[in-house]
């Protein structure tokens, strides 16, 4: 049993669950601030201009109502959701690839120094 709890531990502590489990909970609270971008600012904004509560709408089968409305909605929320993180990949991508260009270059394995301090030498001669 204990040796379990340790492989399990090792387990959860690895970087990559680490990390999936910081990019789940940061990813639902950016889903939050996307939707109310989407239901306070973008859907009011189209309503200035035709209808904004696709919720609304449905067809009514006999006792059944299809509310294809909400589709809609969902459909509308998930493009913009995910331009929003295309976006925001696209900028880190950009500010990483401009970090990597600044930084300065490793220097050369200790080998290829003393290999060219023999060059040099034998150049002298």
């Amino acid at each position: 049993m204990r040796k379990t709890l340790q492989e399990f531990r090792e387990f959860a502590m690895k970087g990559n669950i680490v990390d999936l489990a910081v990019a789940v909970i940061i990813g639902g609270a950016f889903g939050k601030i996307v939707s109310s971008l989407v239901e306070d600012i973008v859907m009011p904004a189209v309503g200035a201009v035709g209808r904004a509560d696709f919720k609304s709408l449905m067809i009514q089968v006999g006792d059944a109502k299809i509310m294809y409305g909400k589709f809609i909605q969902m459909c509308v929320d998930f493009m913009i959701i995910a331009m929003a993180i295309f976006v925001a990949l696209k900028v880190l991508t950009h500010l990483r690839k401009k970090e990597e260009g600044t930084a300065a270059p490793p220097p050369p394995p200790r080998q290829e120094q003393l290999l060219e301090e023999i060059r040099d030498l034998l150049k002298k001669r």
